[in-house]
């Protein structure tokens, strides 16, 4: 009358619970993602990111020694840019902003995996991720960015970035064609040994939203005509499906946790390494809900990192990545 399959025997005991856990988070899981801004003297605390703040420039090298000795194995560098105007030029200057941080940020820990998001929208006056223009077919009022004249300049960016010293480059901005390009940008340049981490599943989300602020960036209309439909699951697998095609080394989905699905259908298509991204709404949610005593922010950090890597992430960005790493939890 009583079962004999007894699934508690093995949830017993820590001890037990701990030898027959399937999924596992290490340090060399996490990819810290960090906000760099130029022309400050301290530190900018960011409101709707309790815990993360905008690092200034002059104690870049001071923070990534520090971030290396905590046990952090990547970073994801962005850069709040004090030179914008119409299409981002700051990035292709050898002496911009972008450069100068990834050169400071690889020479403060060699041993460092350095990633530059590779975008234009914390550079443009406008907040968009390319250049702006005139181009048919959308409706009135939606925002014109000008694929072409943006990959352009992406091919110009992305090898200042890769001269610098980035380990990997990561084009962010949603233009169709744009890793096949970045990867003859960089082969053309002598870049051939880097790799590409391809943000190849980008959707417009409202999880984005404590990012603008944390970036600096002052956006006019939305992304909706580069970024994904958030309701378009076949298209997500299409995007990614053509990024390996174009000769990404690496994918990722952004968001995460409202994009698991979508996740474990591109880790069921690809044998490439797979990176998920906990973005910014995500964390608030997460640290805000802590704060008013609604959740144990731990034991909310473990499962949401637990459930992308069941869902197939090999790679998780998140800005918990210093606390797991450093905690334990």
């Amino acid at each position: 009358m009583f079962p004999t399959t007894r699934l508690r025997r093995l949830r017993r005991t820590d001890a037990l619970r701990s030898l027959v856990r399937e999924t596992s988070v290490t340090a060399s899981d996490l990819i810290l993602p960090l906000f760099v801004e130029e022309g400050i003297d301290t530190p900018v605390p960011i409101a709707e990111m309790p815990g993360v703040s905008r690092i200034p420039e002059a104690r870049l090298a001071r923070e990534i020694e520090a971030i290396a000795r905590d046990g952090v194995r990547a970073v994801m560098l962005f850069g709040i840019s004090h030179h914008k105007d119409g299409t981002g030029r700051d990035t292709f200057d050898p002496h911009g902003l972008l450069a100068r941080m990834t050169r400071i940020a690889k020479d403060a820990a060699p041993e460092l995996v350095v990633m530059t998001d590779n975008c234009f929208c914390e550079y443009t006056d406008h907040g968009h991720c390319g250049v702006l223009g005139g181009e048919a077919g959308h409706a009135p009022g939606e925002a014109q960015v000008l694929n072409d004249a943006t990959l352009e300049n992406l091919a110009r960016q992305v090898v200042v970035a890769a001269d610098a010293g980035a380990d990997v480059i990561a084009p962010s901005g949603m233009m169709d064609g744009q890793i096949g390009v970045v990867r003859r940008a960089l082969d053309g340049a002598g870049h051939d040994g880097v790799p590409v981490m391809a943000y190849s599943t980008k959707f417009a989300s409202a999880f984005y939203g404590p990012f603008r602020s944390a970036s600096g960036c002052d956006l006019r209309g939305d992304r909706k005509t580069y970024q994904m439909d958030p309701m378009n699951a076949r298209e997500a697998l299409r995007e990614s499906q053509e990024d390996e095609a174009e000769g990404a080394d690496m994918l990722m989905v952004k968001p995460g946790l409202a994009y698991l699905d979508v996740l474990a259908g591109i880790r069921a298509r690809t044998l490439l390494p797979l990176a998920v991204y906990q973005v910014s709404g995500e964390y608030a949610m997460i640290k805000f809900a802590a704060q008013a005593g609604a959740l144990d922010e731990q034991r909310a950090v473990r499962e949401t990192l637990g459930a992308f890597k069941r869902a197939g992430a090999d790679l998780i960005l998140s800005y918990f990545a210093r606390d797991v790493v450093r905690e334990g939890f």
